[in-house]
Protein backbone atom coordinates (compact mmCIF):
# COMPACT_ATOMS: atom_id res chain seq x y z
CA UNK A 1 0.00 0.00 0.00
CA UNK A 2 1.62 3.18 -0.79
CA UNK A 3 1.25 6.37 1.26
CA UNK A 4 -1.17 8.02 -0.22
CA UNK A 5 -3.82 5.28 0.14
CA UNK A 6 -2.45 5.01 3.64
CA UNK A 7 -3.22 8.38 4.36
CA UNK A 8 -6.18 8.60 2.72
CA UNK A 9 -7.56 5.83 4.53
CA UNK A 10 -6.54 7.19 7.94
CA UNK A 11 -7.93 10.19 6.79
CA UNK A 12 -11.48 8.68 6.29
CA UNK A 13 -11.23 6.45 9.44
CA UNK A 14 -10.75 9.76 11.39
CA UNK A 15 -13.57 11.68 10.10
CA UNK A 16 -16.32 8.80 10.47
CA UNK A 17 -14.75 8.68 13.89
CA UNK A 18 -15.61 12.41 14.09
CA UNK A 19 -19.09 11.95 12.66
CA UNK A 20 -19.96 9.39 14.75
CA UNK A 21 -19.14 11.11 17.82
CA UNK A 22 -21.42 13.69 16.57
CA UNK A 23 -23.86 11.96 15.80
CA UNK A 24 -23.81 10.21 19.55
CA UNK A 25 -23.52 13.73 21.24
CA UNK A 26 -26.80 15.00 19.35
CA UNK A 27 -29.18 11.95 19.85
CA UNK A 28 -27.67 11.81 23.84
CA UNK A 29 -28.99 15.52 23.89
CA UNK A 30 -32.31 14.14 21.89
CA UNK A 31 -32.72 11.40 24.80
CA UNK A 32 -32.22 14.00 27.39
CA UNK A 33 -35.13 15.97 26.17
CA UNK A 34 -37.28 13.35 26.22
CA UNK A 35 -36.29 11.93 29.53
CA UNK A 36 -37.20 15.58 30.80
CA UNK A 37 -40.66 15.24 29.01
CA UNK A 38 -41.48 11.69 30.15
CA UNK A 39 -40.28 12.46 33.87
CA UNK A 40 -42.70 15.66 33.37
CA UNK A 41 -45.74 13.62 32.54
CA UNK A 42 -45.41 10.53 34.84
CA UNK A 43 -44.39 8.05 31.68
CA UNK A 44 -42.76 5.37 33.78
CA UNK A 45 -42.45 3.21 30.10
CA UNK A 46 -40.72 5.73 27.71
CA UNK A 47 -38.43 7.17 30.90
CA UNK A 48 -37.27 3.38 30.99
CA UNK A 49 -36.77 2.60 27.61
CA UNK A 50 -35.17 6.15 26.85
CA UNK A 51 -32.93 5.30 30.14
CA UNK A 52 -31.98 2.23 28.44
CA UNK A 53 -31.10 3.33 25.19
CA UNK A 54 -28.89 6.64 26.96
CA UNK A 55 -26.92 3.37 28.61
CA UNK A 56 -26.45 1.24 25.11
CA UNK A 57 -24.95 4.64 22.76
CA UNK A 58 -22.14 5.60 26.18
Amino acid sequence: MDMKVAYETMLGLAAEMVLDDALRKHRTEKIYEAIDVALAKGDAESFRRLTDELKTIQ
